[in-house]
C-alpha cells in the first residue's frame, strides 16, 4: 500500500518539467490560466517549480520511508528465519548431530542466511516498486505519443532474452576459475611443503613449468570471463542508448512537424532515463531470486533431518507435569541407525520404579544409546517404552525436563557461571514480566521467544522448595552427598570474591586471621608465607600494591590508571616515576628475552597476568622510554605502570633490588594515604581487621600470600588453611563460591575434577522421579560409589536410580542387575553364543560378539567394531597344526584365539621348542609383528582344537590408527610384555 503512494509522485516528477517548459517558459502570453486561477508567467513558473521541488522531495522521503521499511522488514524475517532454524536445531535427533558438523550449521544460520535477508525484505516491494515505477514511466511515455511509449519497450525484450544468457555464461567459467584456482591452491601447497626434496631432486624447473601452464589456465579463463563482461556491458549500453537515438531522430521529427511538444520531447527523453534503472533492479532481483532459491532449498533441506521432536511436544507448556514414579516398561524397542543398523536390539525389561539399577555395558556406544533412549534422545525404530502408565514418545518435552535426570562423565557446559549452569533445570520459564515492552514487542513482530529475557526465572518450587536459600542448602547436600565437598572447597579457596555478596564468608575470614598465623608458625611454616604488615615489604604481592599497601577492588586496566591524572602526578612529585619506569625497562627486556613477541600464549605468561596487547604495546613503549619519563604521556605512564601493578618482586627476581624494596617502604609509609585517596575507590587498604578483595580465601584467611618458592611445603600451607576453617565452619560458605565461578565457552577452563559435580548436581537439582546416571561416577573408587549410592538413595528415597557403567565389582547393592551386550540385555542364563539364521548377517553378528567379549576390543565403537568384524576371517586349527612360524612375514594379519588354546614357542636347534607361553579365549597373537613391520618372533601351535578370528593387517593398523582407547590398551599389553 505504502509502494502504491510512490507512483502518483513520480508521475508528476515527470510531468511538471513539461508543464514549466511548455506552459511557463514556451507560453506565448505574459497571462497564464490553469485550474480557473490565472497567473502572470513568472508567478505560474515559480509555482510549477516550487511544485516541482515538493514533488521530488515527496517522493524522495516517501521512497526513503519505503526503504527503511524493506530495510526493519528484511532484517526481521531473518531474525524469525534464524530463530527458526535454531529452534530446529533444539529438536533434532541426536544422532543427526553426528553425521552433520557444527561448523556447518553455525555457518548457515549466520553467513548464509545472511543474503537471504535482504531477499525476503524486497520479495513483494521490489518487485511492485520496480515494475510499478516502470509502468509508471512507460505510462508518461505513452500519453506523450504512442511511438514514444513504443521506442522505449522496443528493445527491453531483447534485453531480457540476451542478457541473462551472457551472465550464465560468465557464472560457468567463474565456476571454472574457481576449481582452477584451487588447483593451483594445491600445487602451491605442495610446492611449499616439497621445496627441500625440489632443490636437492633438481625438479624445480619441471615444477615451475607446471605451475606455468596452471597459471596460463587461469589466464584463459579470465580472459574469456573479460571478454564476455565486457561485451555484455557493451552490447548492454548499446541496446539501452538505441533508445535515445530513436528519440533524438524520430521524436525531433515529431516536434518539427508539429506532432508533440518540445516540453514532451525533453520529459520523455528525462523519463526514459529514469526507466532504465527500475529494469536493471528487476533484472537484479530476478538473479537473486535464482540463487537464492537454491540456497533456500540447501538450508531448509539440512534443517528438516527425519526423526525431529515433534514441535507440539516441544513448544509451549503442557497442561500438567505428570509423575514418572512408575516401572519402566521396555516391550521389543529395537534402535537402528541412519544406515539401518541395529543400534538396541530387541529390549524388554521391566524397570521398578522407585528402585535401584545396575545396567553393565561395556561398550560406550551402548551405554550412550540406553541413555539417550530412556531421556527420548532417541527414539524406538519398533516396540515401545512406557513409565507407568505414559508413552515416553508422547510426553511433552517439559515434562522430561522436569522429570527425568540425566548426568554423565562428559557433559555438555555453556558460557556462564557454574551456579547458572547447575540451575538449568529450574529455569524453564519466566516468573514475571519483562521490563523492556519495546524489545518485547519487536520481539514477538519477529516471531521469535515469547519468554522476556530479563525476567525472574529462577524457581525453586520446581525442585520442591520455597526460596534460593533453601534451594543453595540442597545444592550442598547434593555435593557433600557425593563425595565432591572436598574437592569443590579447595576450588573454593582459591576464588576471590566480593563482601557484599558474601558478608558471612568475608567476616568469618577476618576472624580465623590470627588463628591461622599462630597455626602457621605452629607448624613451622612462617618461612614458606609472607603475611601482610605495614612495615614489612611483601614480595608475593604485586610492586603497586606493595606502595599502596591495598589491594584492588576490581582488575586494574589502563583506561583505569589513566584516568586517575591526579595519581600519575604524584608519582611524578615523588620522582617514583623514573624508578619504576627502569623497572618496568627491565622487566620488558627480561620477558623479551624469555617470551620474544610471539610467546604470550604460553602458560607461563599467562601465569603473569598481563595480557598481550598490554604486553606488546609496553614493548613499543619502552624503547620510546630510553630518555626518560618527562617526555612520556598520561595514557603511555598508565599503560607501562600495568607492569608493576601486575608483577611482584618474587616474578622479577634479581632485577627487584632490595634498596628499591626500602624505598617503597619509606613512600608507603610517608605517601600511600595519599596515593589512595587519588585512586579513589580502586583499592581497599590492608588491614588486619578488614576484608581484603583483592586476595583470595585463602590469602584473606592467611592475611598474606604463599612463596612461590615453597615448592612442596605449599601444599601443606594451603591443607593448614582449609582444616582451620573446616574446625571453624567455613566450609559450605566457601563452597557456595563455585557457583559464582565463571566457565568458558564450552567449559574449557572447567576441569574435569569439577564438571562431575557439576552435571551430578544439575541432574539431580531438581529431585527427578528417574535420575540415569552413564559413569557419571567413573573417577570415583568402588568405596566411594558405594557411599554415594548410599546418600543419593537417602537424599532421593522415591527416585528411581539407574546407574549405567562399564562394569561394576559389587552387582549386590542393586535392586536389579541387567548387563547389555552388542544392543542385546543378557542375563546370566542367557545363551549368547548362540546360532541365528543363516546368512552373512548371522556371520558378522557371530563376529561381534566374539570381538566384543575380548578386552582388547570391547570398547570400540559399533561402526568400527563392525568393519573390523567384517575384514575378520574365521580360521579353524586341530590340535597340532602350525598356525605360523618363528621368521614368517606378518602378512596374514594378527589371531585372536575365540575357543581352544594354543603356545608360543621359541624354536630351538637340535632340542625340543622351547614353551614361552600358552594362549586362551581373548588373546591377541601376532599383533606386534604388524606394529613393527617384522618377521614373527615366535611359533604359534594349536594345543587343543582351536577356534580364531584373523585380523588383516590393514584392518588392525586402521584401529589401532584411529581409535585412541584400543591403541592405549595394546600399550598396556605391550607394557605387560616387556613386564614380563
Amino acid at each position: 500500500m505504502v509502494t502504491t503512494t510512490l507512483f502518483p509522485m513520480l508521475y508528476l516528477t515527470l510531468e511538471l518539467p513539461k508543464r514549466i517548459i511548455n506552459d511557463a517558459i514556451g507560453s506565448q502570453s505574459e497571462t497564464i490560466t490553469a485550474y480557473g486561477f490565472t497567473f502572470d508567467q513568472v508567478t505560474f513558473l515559480a509555482i510549477l517549480c516550487i511544485a516541482f521541488l515538493l514533488a521530488v522531495l515527496a517522493h524522495g522521503l516517501l521512497k526513503m520511508r519505503i526503504n527503511t521499511m524493506k530495510g526493519v522488514m528484511s532484517e526481521r524475517m531473518l531474525r524469525r528465519f534464524r530463530y527458526q532454524l535454531i529452534a530446529r536445531i533444539l529438536r533434532f535427533p541426536q544422532p543427526y548431530f553426528e553425521r552433520v558438523s557444527q561448523g556447518e550449521l553455525v555457518s548457515m544460520v549466520t553467513a548464509e542466511s545472511e543474503p537471504m535477508g535482504g531477499l525476503m525484505g524486497d520479495a513483494i516491494s521490489q518487485p511492485v516498486l520496480q515494475a510499478g515505477q516502470m509502468i509508471t514511466i512507460l505510462g508518461f511515455l505513452f500519453l506523450q505519443s504512442f511511438w514514444f511509449g513504443l521506442a522505449a519497450v522496443a528493445l527491453i525484450p531483447l534485453q531480457g532474452w540476451l542478457i541473462p544468457k551472457l551472465q550464465r555464461q560468465i557464472n560457468l567459467l567463474n565456476k571454472k576459475r574457481i576449481q582452477e584456482v584451487r588447483v593451483l591452491a594445491a600445487a602451491i601447497g605442495e610446492s611449499a611443503a616439497g621445496a627441500s626434496a625440489l632443490r636437492l631432486n633438481g625438479g624445480w624447473r619441471y615444477r615451475m613449468a607446471a605451475i606455468t601452464e596452471q597459471l596460463g589456465r587461469l589466464f584463459n579463463i579470465r580472459f574469456e570471463i573479460y571478454q564476455k563482461k565486457f561485451f555484455m556491458k557493451f552490447l548492454n549500453n548499446f541496446i539501452g542508448q538505441l533508445t535515445p537515438f530513436f528519440f533524438f531522430s524520430i521524436g525531433g521529427y515529431l516536434v518539427l512537424q508539429g506532432a508533440v511538444s518540445l516540453g514532451a520531447l525533453v520529459a520523455a527523453l528525462a523519463a526514459y532515463k529514469d526507466l532504465s534503472s527500475p529494469w536493471k533492479e528487476l533484472l537484479t532481483y530476478y538473479n537473486q531470486t535464482q540463487d537464492m532459491a537454491l540456497r533456500w532449498e540447501v538450508i531448509t533441506e539440512r534443517f528438516a533431518p527425519p526423526g525431529m521432536v515433534d514441535e507440539n511436544l516441544f513448544s509451549g507448556e503442557p497442561e500438567e507435569l505428570p509423575r514418572l514414579t512408575g516401572d519402566i516398561v521396555l516391550d521389543g524397542v529395537t534402535v537402528q541407525d541412519a544406515d539401518g543398523n541395529l543400534v538396541l536390539e530387541d529390549l524388554t525389561a521391566t524397570l521398578p520404579g522407585g528402585s535401584v539399577i545396575g545396567i553393565a555395558a561395556p561398550s560406550e556406544e551402548d551405554r550412550r544409546a540406553l541413555s539417550e533412549l530412556l531421556t527420548r534422545e532417541l527414539l524406538p525404530s519398533s516396540g515401545r517404552l512406557r513409565i507407568g502408565e505414559h508413552d515416553l514418545s508422547g510426553l511433552h518435552q517439559a515434562a522430561i525436563a522436569a522429570r527425568i535426570g540425566h548426568a554423565s562423565s562428559r557433559p555438555v557446559l555453556f558460557q556462564g557461571t557454574f551456579g547458572e549452569n547447575v540451575m538449568m533445570p529450574l529455569r524453564m520459564r519466566p516468573l514475571s514480566e519483562g521490563s523492556d515492552a519495546v524489545h518485547y514487542a519487536e520481539a514477538q513482530r519477529a516471531g521469535n521467544s515469547a519468554d522476556p529475557f530479563d525476567a525472574e526465572w529462577l524457581d525453586p518450587k520446581l525442585a520442591g522448595l520455597d526460596d534460593p536459600e533453601a534451594l543453595r542448602a540442597w545444592w550442598l547436600s547434593l555435593v557433600q552427598g557425593m563425595g565432591s565437598g572436598s574437592a569443590l572447597f579447595r576450588r573454593g579457596l582459591e576464588q576471590r570474591f566480593d563482601s557484599s555478596d558474601h558478608p558471612e564468608l568475608a567476616a568469618k575470614l577476618v576472624e580465623v586471621r590470627p588463628i591461622v598465623q599462630q597455626a602457621v608458625r605452629d607448624a613451622g611454616l612462617r618461612a614458606h608465607a609472607f603475611f601482610c604488615k605495614p612495615d614489612l615489604y611483601n614480595p608475593a604481592l604485586p610492586v603497586g600494591e606493595n606502595l599502596l599497601f591495598a589491594t584492588p577492588r576490581q582488575p586494574i586496566t589502563r583506561e583505569l590508571l589513566a584516568g586517575r591524572a591526579d595519581f600519575l602526578a604524584q608519582m611524578r612529585t615523588l620522582g617514583l616515576d623514573e624508578t619504576l619506569l627502569d623497572l618496568t625497562r627491565d622487566v620488558i627486556d627480561m620477558l623479551r628475552q624469555i617470551f620474544g613477541l610471539d610467546g604470550t600464549d604460553h602458560p607461563l605468561f599467562r601465569k603473569l597476568g598481563i595480557d598481550a596487547q598490554t604486553y606488546e604495546t609496553a614493548v613499543e613503549l619502552v624503547e620510546k622510554t630510553r630518555g626518560g619519563a618527562a617526555a612520556v604521556s598520561g595514557a603511555d605512564m598508565a599503560l607501562l605502570f600495568m607492569v608493576p601493578f601486575r608483577i611482584s618482586a618474587e616474578q622479577i627476581g634479581p632485577a627487584f633490588s632490595e634498596d628499591l624494596k626500602t624505598r617503597i617502604l619509606e613512600l608507603r609509609a610517608g605517601h600511600a594515604l595519599e596515593l589512595q585517596d587519588s585512586l579513589g575507590d580502586l583499592f581497599a587498604p590492608l588491614r588486619m581487621d578488614a576484608f581484603a578483595p583483592g586476595l583470595t580465601v585463602l590469602e584473606n584467611a592467611l592475611f598474606g600470600k604463599i612463596s612461590d618458592a615453597a615448592g612442596s611445603k605449599a601444599d601443606e600451607l594451603r591443607k593448614l588453611v582449609a582444616t582451620v576453617l573446616e574446625e571453624n565452619g567455613a566450609q559450605d560458605l566457601v563452597i557456595e563460591l563455585i557457583y559464582d565461578v565463571p566457565i568458558a565457552l564450552g567449559g574449557q577452563n572447567l576441569p574435569g575434577l569439577f564438571a562431575e559435580p557439576l552435571a551430578f548436581s544439575r541432574a539431580t537439582i531438581k529431585r527427578p522421579d528417574i535420575l540415569i546416571l552413564d559413569q557419571a561416577l567413573a573417577s570415583y573408587d568402588m568405596q566411594t560409589q558405594a557411599a554415594v549410592f548410599r546418600n543419593l538413595r537417602a537424599l532421593l528415597p522415591e527416585t528411581t536410580l539407574i546407574y549405567i557403567n562399564e562394569s561394576f565389582e559389587n552387582e549386590t547393592v542393586f535392586d536389579l542387575f541387567l548387563e547389555l551386550r552388542q544392543g542385546r540385555l543378557v542375563s546370566e542364563e542367557a545363551d549368547t553364543g548362540g546360532e541365528e539364521d543363516g546368512g552373512a548377517r548371522a556371520d558378522l553378528a557371530r563376529k561381534l560378539r566374539a570381538l566384543e567379549q575380548t578386552p582388547l576390543f570391547s570398547g570400540l565403537n559399533r561402526k568400527q567394531l563392525r568393519l573390523l568384524a567384517f575384514g575378520a576371517r574365521w580360521y579353524q586349527a586341530p590340535a597340532g597344526e602350525v598356525v605360523f612360524l618363528k621368521g614368517d612375514q606378518p602378512k596374514d594379519g594378527a589371531y585372536m584365539v575365540i575357543e581352544g588354546e594354543a603356545g608360543l614357542y621359541l624354536p630351538k636347534e637340535g632340542t625340543a621348542d622351547q614353551l614361552i607361553a600358552k594362549v586362551g579365549p581373548g588373546t591377541l597373537v601376532g599383533e606386534l609383528g604388524l606394529i613393527r613391520k617384522e618377521p614373527r618372533a615366535l611359533s604359534m601351535v594349536a594345543e587343543t582344537d582351536l577356534s580364531c578370528l584373523r585380523i588383516g593387517e590393514e584392518e588392525f593398523l586402521a584401529v589401532v590408527e584411529n581409535d585412541a582407547a584400543t591403541a592405549f590398551k595394546l600399550l598396556q599389553v605391550v607394557a605387560g610384555y616387556v613386564s614380563n
